[in-house]
């Protein structure tokens, strides 16, 4: 247990009240342990774009990457308005806000890309 604990003021819904909300009206946080949030559009890439943007906010909103734990993708062609659906699955905690550093500096530095090759024995990529 943590010496000092973060008091987090939630919603009714158990979300914080700053949290980001998809801004479309289709779109939304669902009501789960690992959180859904849903992107709802007849194009994909509207979706995705939209999708990204909220990551964007929400991370900014966090301190630091949103722990998505799966993404899923379905398209609806049943009714006369197909559409594509997509989810991502989150950590309830981060949508909740509190974040595993509590703000204690700057997020981390993501790693490199790496080049799929692996260093020859004289640290380079020589062989």
């Amino acid at each position: 247990m943590s010496e000092n604990p973060v008091a987090l003021e939630l919603d009714d819904a158990g979300l914080a009240g700053g949290l980001p909300r998809p801004a479309h009206q289709l779109d939304g946080i669902q009501d789960v342990p690992f959180r859904p949030v849903q992107f709802r559009d007849n194009d994909l890439p509207t979706a995705l774009e939209r999708a990204a943007q909220w990551l964007r906010e929400t991370q900014t909103w966090l301190g630091e990457p949103v722990d998505v734990i799966a993404i899923h993708l379905d398209y609806n062609e049943a009714s006369e308005a197909a559409y594509y659906e997509l989810k991502l699955l989150c950590n309830e905690e981060d949508l909740a806000g509190a974040p595993s550093r509590c703000g204690s500096g700057p997020p981390p530095t993501p790693d490199p890309p790496t080049t799929g090759r692996r260093p020859g024995p004289r640290g380079d990529d020589r062989q």
